[in-house]
């Protein structure tokens, strides 16, 4: 356990912002060649399998981050200073994710080298987590063919959230006509958005989810105008879109834009929500072992992962991307000894269908 420790406080003694995160990514690289285990490398992402992958078995994948978000200025301690005290293991992503790839990786030492696993098991340490980035895991998706289930570690307190909300980001325009403000003329830009996002504020779409709730639509940002004395003719303004399982981003904007007369377009389609039904083989395995069940609200690489996927790891999710977050060193040690017990004897049939 202390080699993952230290693994951990090597990671966060060494910034590795989204798309800045070549030497962490080494130092992932020599920590498994340290253990004489093969790697593949793509970029910054890490990936390895614990025996020849046989195509008769269904693949399981464990997959975490080692990407992080910059410091927040209310950090009293240096974020990358990764001291412990007492059980607390301090510094910047030592919780987002730093901790649940350490415990995924213990997982996978524990398997590695069993040739007689009812599964084939590959972990990856990607990039890009943070910024759902096209270099991150979905440019390795291809490498590993198909997935039968993901393990995706984030902070969830051991418990398994079974199903996450997607993100849809729409950037809207509601179009005017220039005018001068002193006398009746122009068509103002921003009372004509201003029907557009009483709609985005009190709209609910149908179908919301015991997991996930409804579909949540926030006006987050919006701009207008030159000087004071000129009609604007135009408005733009941007709406978070939080889409539960019953709605492809695809779905939600199709209803959005009925209903709208402004101009809208979505930077992306790419991250949807998904589900993992409450009878899977592994959500079964943890209900048995006392774990809960949640849907959860915040984004991860479950976004980019068209298989199923639990998103499951050690560490609070409260923690994430705050001032002086940490990690329990308690918390890994059952983060390992959860995952293992979870896969231990997993039978699961090949070729799940996607969710």
């Amino acid at each position: 356990m202390q080699a993952l420790f230290d693994l951990l406080q090597s990671l966060i003694s060494t910034p590795s912002f989204s798309r800045q995160e070549a030497e962490t990514a080494d130092i992932l690289a020599s920590f498994f060649t340290r253990n004489h285990i093969p790697i593949h490398r793509q970029g910054h992402n890490i990936w390895a399998w614990a025996s020849p992958p046989k195509a008769t078995l269904p693949t399981i994948l464990l997959n975490s981050h080692h990407d992080t978000v910059k410091p927040v200025s209310a950090w009293q301690r240096d974020p990358f200073q990764a001291g412990i005290e007492g059980d607390r293991l301090y510094g910047l992503g030592s919780n987002d994710a730093g901790g649940p790839l350490v415990s995924l990786i213990g997982t996978f030492l524990h398997f590695f080298g069993q040739s007689d696993l009812p599964f084939n098991l590959v972990m990856a340490a990607t990039a890009e987590e943070e910024v759902s980035g096209k270099n991150g895991i979905a440019s390795i998706l291809s490498e590993l063919g198909n997935i039968e289930l993901g393990i995706i570690g984030e902070p969830t307190q051991m418990h398994l959230a079974i199903a996450e909300k997607g993100l849809m980001v729409l950037d809207c325009t509601a179009h005017g006509q220039a005018g001068h403000a002193a006398r009746e003329e122009g068509i103002n830009a921003i009372y004509q958005a201003m029907a557009d996002i009483d709609w985005f504020r009190s709209y609910q779409f149908p179908d919301s989810s015991p997991m996930l709730g409804p579909v949540k639509m926030s006006v987050t940002q919006i701009e207008a105008g030159t000087q004071h004395n000129v009609v604007p003719d135009a408005c733009t303004f941007v709406v978070d879109v939080r889409t539960n399982e019953f709605y492809s981003n695809h779905a939600a904007f199709d209803i959005i834009d009925a209903h709208t007369s402004c101009e809208v377009k979505a930077r992306s389609f790419r991250l949807n929500s998904s589900r993992l039904p409450v009878e899977h083989a592994i959500v079964q395995r943890g209900l048995a072992m006392g774990r809960e069940t949640f849907g959860s609200p915040t984004l991860s690489d479950q976004a980019l992962i068209p298989y199923p996927t639990l998103k499951i790891g050690p560490g609070d999710s409260a923690r994430s991307h705050t001032a002086d977050e940490y990690i329990c060193l308690s918390e890994i040690e059952e983060g390992v000894e959860i995952y293992i017990a979870l896969l231990t004897g997993l039978i699961l049939p090949k070729n799940t269908k996607t969710e």
